[in-house]
This record gives C-alpha cells, sequence and structure tokens, in this order.
C-alpha cells in the first residue's frame, strides 16, 4: 500500500470510466488509485472487473450521493493521503507530485486544491473549483478565475500557491486523518457544498487549505448532475443555507441567513422571468427543506467558529452584479 490514494467515486459513469481512468492510472504512480462504485445500476462493475482487475473497487449497498458515497467508501482505504477525484477529471503527468510534495512540507496543512482548468475549453478555469475557493460575507461561493458564470482565461495570472478557503470536491487532496477525525463529509448534504462545510470545518479546527498552481487537471463538468438540472438547484441553495447555520458565529446566523433568503428570492424570481419554472420552484423547496434540517444542524454546530473570520468583508453579489466587476482580480482589488 502506498501512502497516498486516489480515490474515484462512481455512479452510472462508466462512460467516464473508459475515457480518463487509464488515464488517471497512467499519471499517478506515487498513489493508489480506487474506485468507489456508488451502487451504479449500469456496467460499471463489470467493465472495471474486465477491463481494470488490478484496480481495487468498493461497492457501496446503494447510491449515497457525494457525501455519503465517499464517507462509506474512505471507511475502507487506510492510505495518509486521499485524493478525492471525480470520475470526469483528465489528470496531467507529475500532477500529484506538486500537492504531495506541499502535503509533507507542513503538518498544518490539511487539504489541497490544483488548478482546475475546463476539459472543452483547455486555456480557461472550470466552474467547479478554478484556482481556489473562497467566501463572501453572505456565504456565497466564488473562486480565483470564476466568479458566478464568468470564466477566466488562464494566462499565469492565479500561478502562486496561496491560501484558500475551500478546495473543489471535483480534485482535492486531504489528509485522511483530519478527515476522519471531523467526520468526513456531512451525509444529509447528499451533493453539493458538502466540500465547502468540510472546509470550513477544516479552518474551526486550525488547519489551513491552499491551492498548488504547479498541478494542473482538466475537468469536464456536470458529469452526475446537469448544471441547469433542477434538484441541483434545490440541493445548492438549502445547502448553502445549512452550511451557514452549521459554521457561522450564534450572534451572526439570524442577520446573515436573512439577507440570503432575501436574496435567494430574487435570484427565485430571476429563474421566473427567464422561464425556468422549475428551478423557480427548486429554491421554494430548498427553503422549506432547510428549515426542516434545522434541528439536525443545531445538533451539530460544535461552538467553535473562528474561521468565521476567514470570510471576506464584502458582497460578491454587489460588486458583480451592481457594480459590475466580473474576475477575482478586480472584485478583491477594491
Amino acid at each position: 500500500m502506498k501512502d497516498t490514494a486516489v480515490v474515484i467515486l462512481n455512479y452510472n459513469g462508466v462512460g467516464f470510466l473508459k475515457r480518463f481512468l487509464p488515464n488517471v492510472i497512467e499519471n499517478s504512480p506515487e498513489a493508489d488509485v480506487i474506485v468507489i462504485d456508488n451502487c451504479s445500476t449500469d456496467n460499471s462493475i463489470a467493465f472495471l472487473q474486465d477491463n481494470f482487475p488490478q484496480t481495487q473497487v468498493i461497492c457501496n449497498e446503494e447510491n449515497y450521493g457525494f457525501a455519503g458515497g465517499y464517507n462509506h467508501g474512505l471507511a475502507h482505504i487506510s492510505n495518509e493521503n486521499l485524493v478525492l477525484l471525480n470520475s470526469d477529471v483528465e489528470v496531467t503527468p507529475n500532477w500529484l507530485i506538486p500537492i504531495l510534495k506541499r502535503a509533507n512540507e507542513s503538518p498544518n496543512l490539511a487539504a489541497i486544491q490544483p488548478k482546475i482548468l475546463d476539459f472543452n475549453q483547455r486555456d480557461h478555469f472550470e466552474y467547479a473549483g478554478a484556482a481556489g475557493g473562497f467566501l463572501d460575507k453572505f456565504g456565497y461561493a466564488f473562486c480565483r478565475g470564476r466568479v458566478f458564470d464568468t470564466l477566466e482565461k488562464d494566462l499565469g495570472q492565479y500561478q502562486t500557491p496561496t491560501d484558500i478557503f475551500w478546495a473543489t470536491g471535483a480534485c482535492f487532496l486531504i489528509k485522511a486523518k483530519v478527515f476522519k477525525d471531523l467526520g468526513g463529509f456531512d451525509e444529509r448534504f447528499f451533493a453539493h457544498m458538502e466540500e465547502i462545510d468540510l472546509c470550513w470545518r477544516i479552518h474551526n479546527a486550525g488547519f489551513t487549505i491552499q491551492y498548488e498552481p504547479n498541478s494542473t487537471v482538466y475537468h469536464v463538468g456536470g458529469g452526475t448532475l446537469n448544471k441547469t438540472n433542477p434538484f441541483k438547484t434545490y440541493l445548492n441553495f438549502r445547502n448553502n443555507l445549512a452550511m451557514l447555520y452549521k459554521n457561522l458565529p450564534s450572534k451572526m446566523i439570524f442577520p446573515i441567513i436573512f439577507i440570503r433568503l432575501i436574496l435567494d428570492g430574487i435570484s427565485s424570481l430571476k429563474f421566473l422571468k427567464d422561464g425556468n419554472v422549475k428551478d423557480f420552484i427548486a429554491v421554494a423547496k430548498a427553503h422549506f427543506g432547510f428549515y426542516a434540517m434545522i434541528p439536525y444542524l443545531t445538533k451539530k454546530r460544535n461552538g467553535s467558529y473562528g474561521a468565521y473570520k476567514k470570510l471576506s468583508d464584502f458582497s460578491v453579489v454587489w460588486r458583480y452584479f451592481a457594480k459590475k466587476q466580473k474576475t477575482y482580480t478586480e472584485i478583491c482589488s477594491k
């Protein structure tokens, strides 16, 4: 067994396994490559058995979603470093070396994200993670290289390693002890925002998260749920509110979530104006889904909320939509 495992969560993704798994195996000699199958109903298992018998496959008993799928599968893995990798990611030669070097240099560094570029537009950053993630003061996620739907061209502008608030679930290394000590992902999230919630808890525990620009991967994106899928809209809105409730200091919960509910309402009206009725309904359902989660979320609050100070002190919504600042550099230079 090697110190590091590259772990791919698969659900009915045999097409992605055929396309990307050989690339991952070829370019990851420093790691064990392991597939967790989330109870697929396609021929994923047969394909792996026939074509990659040397690859360890962990079969979950049901589809636990992204969060639960990884939690259940990683419970059977004992490598010291875990690199969680989406099945729709193409890695590059030597991509692990800079990440592992940085992980070994600092015991306080819990997680590392590589540069995420778009598989289909290879000189542009990809939506999920880009060059490292942050949260504004109302909990809206944005990245270096991606703010809302604006994706920047990679011109080397984010070629410096830096501390970030969150690393994308599409591809990041996390030290296994940290992951397991913090209880892994919150399975009630099912999918979306669970990695940001985990990263917030990592900061609360006193660890750091970094972006490593000398490691590059290419992400297709939308492999499981299309960007315009109403269920994805529901999960994103519900889980964002749930994450805030879990991790904000007590005195900040009501004012920030109250503002978020108003802003979410405006977003839902825009969905309706654009003819996306199902997304409009999904936002309303998300709010009721959040209310139903409050008793559970209250129990999950752990009394450590120092990471709130790491949130940006501005509204990315205001700067992007009102002040027309479209890139990370423009927004954060003001």
